[in-house]
């Protein structure tokens, strides 16, 4: 069965762009019409920006038109502070390219998940760490004054927890607010174990808060909240599912050196495929997440780039020791 049909017959979500899209032209042996993809090699990060540019694109990969760009960073996992700091630069410098904002803008921070779930505790964890201005904007010290722009920074929580949508609780805000940006932190879910911490998503199109693991939610996009959002995501799940059927695809395809296995290969149905999927994975079918043992160390280390990286593309006037020093 193929990874796509999967995805389709067991509901799965696929988060990353770059991974829908390494899928569908994979499958498909061609460029996918509407799409387009380009590749950039730094010292730490290898960046894709997948952009999708009219309908037919909006139709291949099921999601909106916009820029998604992609950075993998493996190095994420080393505990250098050198690295990282060189990460947080490239995503930076990618956000600020990405945002395009003007020295007086109002940004809003908002940290989706749940801060008592650690792997779905990336947003508000990157909130606790950010250098939030709009209150003491008119205090600040005077080594910092015309440095920074007016950002505030909401952690609203899950439906499950408050009752009330997420997306509800952040146009309330935003009404009195008015900010220029949104800036959106979620966890995400992988199609692949080696991403888990080590991609960082960021686009212009918004968010759905809880997709990555099924509960599809009102979207925090420009639509909704009357004002532009930029989504930044990193992959802290993967679907089990996803992780039997590439076991089973393995096995399978060194089955396929044995010319008699191989015509049992080729017998195989998708439905007896999905049977034995489902078999394996009962009674969770698609709803069971996995994580790894460290997700806890992931969650702070990427939460901390994560922020240290919109400190220094929304507040370009001052460097990231002094960053550092006023969070502290």
């Amino acid at each position: 069965m193929k990874k796509s049909e999967l995805i389709k017959n067991f509901n799965l979500n696929i988060d990353l762009a770059v991974e829908a899209h390494e899928l569908l032209r994979g499958e498909a042996d061609t460029e996918i019409p509407g799409v387009s993809m380009e590749e950039e090699k730094h010292d730490h990060a290898t960046v894709t920006t997948i952009k999708i540019i009219n309908e037919q694109g909006v139709q291949e990969m099921g999601r909106p038109q916009g820029t998604y760009i992609t950075m993998d960073v493996p190095e994420i996992h080393d505990n250098n502070y050198l690295i990282h700091e060189d990460i947080t630069e490239s995503l930076s410098q990618k956000l600020a390219q990405l945002m395009n904002l003007p020295e007086d803008a109002s940004i809003l921070l908002v940290g989706l998940g749940n801060r008592n779930a650690t792997p779905d505790a990336l947003g508000p964890q990157v909130i606790q760490k950010s250098l939030v201005t709009r209150h003491l904007f008119n205090y600040t010290p005077e080594e910092l004054q015309g440095k920074l722009r007016k950002v505030s920074a909401i952690a609203p929580g899950v439906l499950g927890i408050t009752g009330i949508e997420t997306a509800e609780i952040i146009r309330g805000v935003v009404e009195h607010v008015k900010p220029d940006l949104v800036i959106a932190i979620d966890a995400l879910a992988a199609g692949s174990l080696e991403r888990i911490g080590t991609s960082i998503q960021i686009t212009d199109t918004g968010i759905s808060p809880g997709s990555g693991v099924g509960n599809q939610r009102v979207g925090i996009n420009e639509e909704t909240l009357g004002c532009r959002v930029i989504a930044i995501g990193i992959p802290t799940v993967m679907n089990a599912a996803i992780i039997a059927h590439n076991c089973l695809e393995s096995l399978l395809e060194e089955l396929t050196t044995s010319p008699t296995l191989y015509k049992l290969y080729k017998e195989i149905s998708s439905s007896t495929f999905e049977s034995i999927l489902g078999k394996a994975l009962a009674p969770y079918h698609n709803n069971l997440m996995v994580t790894p043992k460290e997700i806890d160390t992931l969650i702070q280390t990427t939460a901390r780039i994560i922020a240290g990286s919109l400190g220094m593309c929304l507040h370009p006037g001052i460097t990231i020791e002094e960053y550092q020093m006023y969070m502290h």
